[in-house]
């Protein structure tokens, strides 16, 4: 008979190993960790199984879990015991992401430390720029976002991190960087960035809801797939050195657009939602959680993505050790 054997390829564990195309190692991974200024005790993120709130004075023992799960690199969200109109806490000298990046360069020199830069968390609004009458301001919003670059770059933040979607906020932060003498700390740009329902669990842990409408007006619509070529172009021009994809699950078309169009490496974020409906269906016993979780993060991978942003990291961590 004549046709191709296929199968010939997948005939034993060790040819598929052999010719597998894409492979998840600790490597790929950036852990998301959220540090509360107020307390002293460590809060589950009751949408997020397994994830935590950590005040600072608990976050030695989570780093030391971090490192010895061979996790490389961290990304920081505050949770500030105050917030006011321009979100203070993300730049103050003494605000809880500069501490925490204090304390971790302090306590593990090489573990890279991701600075997110973003005001949602700091604002009593909950949005991501200043705000008049309801309105969200793009250049008024540039200058604090640029100010609170060069706070956790102070800090000794190892890469920034920018999330909020504001045009031209790319550039904005690498002239400052620049000008403060930060030319060597890279950008990695939340570039393509949609206005998502999966981001639901991550308001609740980082505590950062729009309090008045939604983020409709900078985050981009779920429906556009050309848009994201015009965002991820534009940072890249301004000054990227990363380009983020969030989420990823709903978006791998995406990851593997930005990934032909571009030389930079390419970041998907595996975001709270993604990570929550798998931990609940796994809490039902309807699925297999590691099968799952290792299949959906090869799908992003195999989509394109050098590096993945997930809650994940450290149960991967046991999976690859007890594998």
């Amino acid at each position: 008979m004549n046709f191709e054997r296929h199968r010939r390829l997948r005939s034993s564990q060790a040819m598929r190993d052999l010719v597998r195309e894409n492979t998840i190692t600790m490597n790929d991974f950036i852990y998301p960790i959220f540090i509360k200024e107020e307390g002293d005790t460590v809060t589950e993120v009751s949408s997020m199984p397994g994830v935590y709130q950590f005040p600072l004075s608990a976050l030695k023992k989570e780093l030391d879990s971090i490192v010895a799960c061979g996790i490389q690199a961290v990304i920081l969200f505050g949770i500030p015991s105050e917030k006011d109109a321009i979100g203070t806490g993300a730049f103050h000298t003494h605000g809880i992401i500069q501490e925490a990046t204090r304390l971790i360069k302090k306590e593990y020199p090489d573990l890279l430390v991701v600075a997110d830069t973003c005001l949602c968390e700091f604002t009593d609004h909950g949005h991501c720029g200043i705000v008049e009458e309801e309105r969200i301001l793009n250049d008024e919003s540039l200058e604090i976002l640029v100010k609170t670059a060069i706070s956790q770059a102070e800090a000794g933040a190892d890469i920034i991190a920018p999330s909020n979607m504001m045009d031209g906020f790319v550039q904005a932060i690498r002239d400052g960087l620049d000008q403060a003498n930060f030319k060597e700390i890279p950008i990695m740009s939340y570039a393509v960035k949609y206005a998502s329902a999966f981001y639901g669990p991550f308001r609740e842990a980082a505590d950062g809801a729009p309090q008045f409408g939604d983020r409709k007006t900078y985050q981009m619509d779920p429906a556009n797939r050309k848009e994201a070529f015009l965002e991820a172009k534009s940072d890249e021009g301004e000054g990227a050195d990363f380009i983020i994809v969030k989420p990823a699950m709903s978006y791998l078309d995406i990851v593997r657009d930005i990934r032909n169009t571009t030389n930079l490496p390419v970041v998907a974020y595996n975001v709270s939602g993604e990570y929550a409906m798998v931990k609940a269906a796994s809490q039902n016993n309807w699925i297999d959680e590691e099968k799952i979780v290792m299949e959906m993060l090869l799908s992003m991978k195999r989509a394109g993505a050098d590096i993945i942003i997930s809650y994940f990291a450290k149960d991967v961590a046991n999976y690859l050790n007890k594998n």
